[in-house]
């Protein structure tokens, strides 16, 4: 018989009881054992292992300094460099310790800054050259000891452009000069021909640069987290013409040493280095022949107004000009002439002398895209000026497009005209010619005023009152005058539009715009209006750079024709337009080879108690199928014919020489025969050259 167990419930609960305690001990116990494990290893690392692991995270941290890169280079349209770089080797210093004033520390370890001052001083002086000596000053200027340009981390620069035996002795005492290194940067040169120096440009430093241009100004504020795309104070950029409108292309990306740092900026440890990338290259749509041929021809002109009467006087205030030459076709800048110019180079060192400020402040801007003059004439003519005559083809354009007149229209030009209440104001022509009766074309080709004043102005304000000034400015804007023409530069004026002003009648300031004096125009506006007739009515937007190419030559970006707008007018009104274009210019354009279309102009300016004639000259070739449009003023240099004519004159058989005004290079041809019979061609080149010069003033 199986006997069945009972335990009694009070034992049970009494052993239930006595597990649990152990339990809750054992709890409690293993907590205390895990806390005093973790307090002892608090204490450890507070106490202990705290000083040294603070200054490893202090010396974990690290700045990257950027190191400036190459520019790129500008080429000229055969090659010739305008604008390059080349390497420089420089010293520079990152400072070990604190030297500066402020602090206790630094005032004890500055005798040990000084002393190495007087050791770089005395190694400059031996081994460098005389023009790049420094003295204790410059140097300690140059050390920054006191922190007012740079954290203590940043390199300074101590010396440009190191002589090899300044290098050899810094990188065989490298142990010598703790901080010191040998850095390669680059100078920028510039073509000593002076070619296109305005339109070119120049370099100045980022710490002045970010104080006055816009662009600058929010490169710094953006504060760029990126190494590669930050600027240093010392660094060298565009600061106007092209190498200002393509910095970012040019400039490249920054190379960066990256500099471990304790907690007061200094810099500990070894520096790495990541080399810089050097900046794309620019090939420009300059030809350099041409584009010296206009910078002289300019000069030689104005020198020659000054000894030669025209219109009966001599014209010795004439002392500045201006010249562009276009591709009707591409709308590439083959020349751009702003005179007197200066040489770029005085800008080498990212600053000028106040010796060479003084000499080039009144001539360093680009006059052909501003109003600021190369230099001053006599009477401080602006660089923009009335275009006089030269307006008359679109004034026609107007006429006929607006039904004022037909191509069969005939006038009756008595050689004045009378306007306002009561024919209060009359208009008359250059030297009070009378043309009899005239038709459109002959009205151009006369360049009668009266014409201009009677059938475009007078009958603009009778058809649309005071509105007849927007109709004029929507027809200027079309052939790119009043507004920008796209130009690939900075700073573009887009004229003065003088017909705007209300303090004059509506029909004082039409009948004035007609014949070209109320709007002024710079020469490269002028141009793009002159392309704009070649072409019938297409704006092209003026190129000065074809194609961007990385250091390897490959092609970055390409720049192709580009049609801004189109002026639409019917065929036979551009016929009778282009037919007048046919102005007397003989003496300047005496045995050239092609038919061309050509406008003088001679506006009138006043300045001093007196009117000033300024030259102003348009043309294009050939007439039928053009190649190259020109434009050329001459302030103060009198009748355009006479004056900028002659420059025109140049640069065509300029162009024709490097590029064929018939698509035939003669520069190639003239070669070819020479190399076939030397001696015949020989003698005709010299025959040429003394009937150039004496049809050519």
């Amino acid at each position: 018989m199986k006997s069945t167990y009972v335990k009694d419930p009070q034992d049970q609960e009494i052993a239930m009881q006595r597990h649990f305690n152990i339990r809750l001990n054992m709890f409690f116990f293993s907590a205390f054992a895990i806390f005093t494990v973790i307090i002892v290893r608090l204490a450890i690392l507070q106490f202990v292992e705290g000083p040294t692991l603070s200054q490893q995270e202090s010396n974990l941290r690290v700045k990257d300094v950027p190191l400036s890169p190459t520019r790129g280079t500008i080429y000229a349209a055969a090659g010739e460099k305008l604008a390059y770089s080349t390497p420089v080797q420089s010293l520079y210093i990152t400072l070990q310790k604190d030297y500066s004033n402020a602090t206790e520390k630094g005032k004890t370890n500055r005798p040990e800054a000084l002393a190495l001052v007087k050791e770089l001083k005395e190694v400059f002086d031996k081994f460098g050259t005389a023009d790049t000596k420094m003295t204790e000053e410059e140097i300690i200027k140059a050390m920054d000891l006191d922190y007012r340009q740079n954290n203590g981390f940043t390199p300074r620069r101590i010396k440009i452009d190191l002589t090899a035996a300044e290098v050899a002795y810094f990188l065989e005492r490298k142990s010598d000069f703790p901080g010191i290194d040998i850095v390669e940067e680059s100078i920028r040169h510039y073509d000593p021909d002076t070619v296109a120096v305005q339109t070119i440009g120049y370099i100045k430093k980022y710490k002045g640069a970010s104080t006055s241009l816009d662009k600058y100004k929010q490169i710094r504020e953006s504060n760029n987290d990126d190494p590669a795309m930050q600027y240093t104070e010392t660094e060298d950029v565009g600061y106007d013409g092209l190498e200002l409108y393509y910095q970012d292309e040019l400039r490249g990306k920054n190379g960066y040493k990256s500099v471990p740092i304790d907690p007061r900026n200094m810099a500990t440890g070894i520096a790495e280095i990541t080399p810089p990338e050097k900046g794309h290259d620019l090939h420009t749509t300059i030809n350099k022949n041409i584009q010296m041929t206009a910078e002289q021809a300019i000069l030689d002109q104005i020198e020659w107004v000054h000894t030669h009467p025209v219109s009966g006087k001599v014209h010795p205030n004439a002392k500045t000009g201006y010249a562009v030459a276009m591709e009707v076709e591409t709308g590439n800048v083959v020349a751009m002439a702003s005179m007197p110019d200066y040489d770029t180079n005085v800008w080498q060192s990212g600053g000028v002398s106040a010796d060479n400020w003084t000499n080039i402040s009144s001539n360093y801007q680009n006059g052909t895209i501003t109003p600021i003059s190369s230099g001053r004439s006599g009477h401080n003519m602006e660089s923009v000026i009335l275009l006089g005559s030269t307006i008359k083809p679109l004034s026609v354009l107007i006429g006929l497009n607006e039904g004022l007149f037909t191509t069969s229209t005939y006038y009756h030009d008595s050689g004045i005209a009378y306007f306002g209440r009561n024919d209060s104001a009359s208009v008359r022509n250059s030297q009070r010619h009378a043309y009899g009766s005239i038709d459109p074309a002959s009205a151009i080709r006369h360049s009668s005023n009266t014409f201009m004043v009677d059938m475009v102005g007078e009958k603009l304000y009778n058809r649309y009152g005071s509105k007849g000034i927007e109709i004029w400015d929507n027809y200027m804007k079309q052939f790119g005058l009043g507004i920008s023409t796209g130009v690939d530069l900075p700073n573009e004026y887009l004229g003065k539009l003088e017909y705007t002003n209300e303090s004059e009648t509506a029909l004082s300031r039409l009948a004035y715009a007609s014949f070209g004096q109320q709007g002024k125009y710079t020469a490269m506006q002028l141009a793009q209006y002159t392309t704009t007739l070649a072409t019938r009515g297409k704006r092209m937007e003026p190129h000065l750079v074809s194609k961007i190419t990385d250091t390897d030559g490959n092609i970055v970006k390409e720049f192709k024709p580009v049609v801004l707008n189109e002026a639409k007018f019917n065929d036979a009104y551009w016929k009778e337009v282009i037919g007048g274009m046919e102005t007397e210019v003989s003496f300047a354009f005496s045995g050239f080879p092609y038919d061309f279309a050509r406008k003088t102009g001679t506006s009138e300016q006043w300045a001093d108690g007196a009117n000033r004639d300024n030259g102003v000259f348009i043309a294009f070739a050939p007439r039928e199928n053009p190649k190259l449009a020109v434009a050329v003023v001459i302030p103060e240099g009198g009748f355009g014919a006479y004056s900028a004519a002659p420059v025109a004159r140049k640069i065509f058989d300029a162009y024709d020489q490097e590029y064929g005004l018939d698509g035939v290079p003669k520069k190639t041809k003239n070669q070819q025969q020479s190399s076939n019979n030397p001696t015949g061609n020989q003698s005709g080149n010299q025959t040429g050259n003394q009937t150039g010069n004496q049809t050519n003033p």
